[in-house]
């Protein structure tokens, strides 16, 4: 019997299993979390980095050679809470959402972000706003 990649299964919506795992992982209390890798997730990785809302991330294989991404997950100090308090989808499988660049929701009045797939790669709302270009809202973290 063939032994099964524990990171990688049949899933269709690969952006919502990845927003999940960093959801159940913070909830659980997990310091790194693996994740398998795709071009997407990297880029939303690399954002949400740069936005520092996770500690540091690394490009990896696994033992069988397929691509992961291992996130140090972030908590504040002083209380031990998850620094993404809030994480989750905008556009789904079912129901793309698409905006113009003036239409781009402000999330949490700004304090949030929303990321964006535009013709120019994925960015946050902030900066499809201020490249002035639209795209389908992938998701947002707070």
């Amino acid at each position: 019997m063939a032994k099964k990649n524990k990171l990688s299964t049949k899933v269709t919506d690969q952006l919502g299993d990845f927003l999940t795992r960093i959801r159940n992982a913070q909830m659980a209390g997990h310091r790194v979390l693996e994740v398998p890798a795709s071009k997407l997730k990297k880029r939303i990785t690399e954002i949400l980095y740069d936005q520092g809302y996770i500690r540091k991330y690394k490009f990896d294989k696994d033992d069988r050679g397929f691509e992961i991404i291992r996130i140090a997950l972030k908590y504040e100090k002083d209380t031990g809470l998850p620094v993404i308090k809030g994480i989750g989808r905008i556009s789904k499988p079912s129901l793309r959402k698409y905006a113009k660049a003036k239409n781009i929701p402000y999330i949490i009045n700004g304090l949030g972000i929303a990321i964006v797939s535009t013709s120019k790669g994925v960015m946050t709302d902030k900066e499809a706003r201020r490249q002035n270009v639209g795209g389908e809202l992938l998701c947002y973290v707070y």
